[in-house]
């Protein structure tokens, strides 16, 4: 046994309808990332590979923020998903891409659906549904959001020592202009529905829920949790096994979500994506010096150095594209970009 796990709290169904019911009421309401999907206000701007003379970077497709955004000192890009095997293809013809971002200041965590085949994005405030004194309301969820995973209905977003918080994408309220809610300039707002707790047990470190990622390698997909660390912290893997009913991760006997964990990670682990059992890890090496991505299995990594522009973060593989995708941070070094997987041997 590992002596970590996951304990899923009750849901925040009612706070979310009375707040649904509010903001319908002037004029908004719930309206689910399907239908938010097409106001998408912002472009996507193509852009050649970062630093294209450096020898060793694995950047094939570059996408860069409107400049607000790119150069922006309180916001910072952090995880990546998509919608496949999710229903959105078959709802508009084609998948997206969905990245996490986290607030150093004021405005908690968001998200941003991202439309390569439009060139579109635009953000989801993701917040805690509250009623006090019988008035529905909300506050930003403040998560550092490192990692997030798109799985069915659900929008899994890491938040560290806390464990994951779960969205039901069909949640995104759209918040009427002039409302007196405070969203922080967004139009849009997703509640968090429940929490997945971390635990452990007695002895045993907490598990840093710095990541995530879904491993499809085989007939039933997992959930996989990476931690960020230095040389002299822990830096382990998790793997959770997902009921294939509900999607989320599969509980025990006593309501306790139990991983599989490996602890042959590697230092400043920033995201993992799983393909037939391989993992695939990028690595930050500052502000300044391009990121490495380590392809294979804990313990027998092998480095693809100044593969990333500086700052990657997050990693997700979109098969359709044959393409790992993730984001970099920093301000003004900001893309999101793609690596094709066969520039990426184990």
């Amino acid at each position: 046994m590992s002596g970590l796990h996951l304990t899923r709290t009750a849901e925040n169904s009612d706070e979310i309808d009375a707040l649904a019911a509010a903001l319908s009421a002037d004029g908004g309401g719930r309206v689910g990332i399907a239908a938010m999907a097409p106001d998408l206000p912002y472009r996507m701007r193509r852009t050649f590979a970062p630093l294209p003379r450096m020898l060793g970077l694995k950047v094939s497709s570059a996408w860069t923020w409107e400049a607000a955004d790119r150069r922006d000192p309180n916001w910072y890009p952090q995880g990546i998903t998509t919608s496949v095997h999710t229903g959105f293809r078959e709802a508009h013809g084609h998948d997206v891409l969905v990245t996490s971002w986290y607030a150093r200041k004021a405005g908690g965590s968001r998200i941003s659906v991202v439309d390569l085949e439009r060139r579109r994005y635009g953000h989801v405030l993701l917040v805690v549904p509250t009623v006090d004194d019988g008035k529905a309301g909300f506050r930003p969820l403040k998560v550092h959001a490192g990692g997030i995973v798109w799985h069915g209905d659900f929008l899994h977003v890491a938040a560290t020592g806390a464990g994951i918080h779960s969205a039901h994408v069909a949640d995104v309220l759209r918040v009427p202009a002039g409302s007196s809610y405070n969203t922080f300039g967004h139009r849009y707002v997703l509640p968090v529905r429940f929490t997945q707790e971390s635990g452990h047990d007695e002895g045993v470190e907490r598990l840093r829920y710095s990541f995530l990622t879904l491993d499809r390698s085989h007939d039933e997909p997992a959930l996989v949790v990476g931690e960020y660390g230095s040389a002299a912290q822990t830096r382990r893997v998790a793997r959770f096994a997902i009921d294939p009913d509900s999607g989320l991760p599969r509980h025990e006997v006593d309501g306790r979500s139990v991983p599989e964990v490996d602890d042959r990670g590697v230092p400043r682990m920033q995201g993992v994506a799983a393909i037939d059992g391989t993992y695939y890890v990028s690595r930050s090496r500052g502000r300044r010096k391009p990121g490495s991505v380590y392809v294979g299995r804990p313990g027998a990594f092998r480095e693809h150095r100044w593969a990333t522009p500086p700052g990657p973060e997050d990693l997700v593989w979109w098969p359709e594209t044959g393409c790992l995708w993730s984001v970099s941070e920093h301000p003004r070094k900001r893309w999101v970009f793609g690596m094709r997987r066969e520039d990426l041997p184990a």
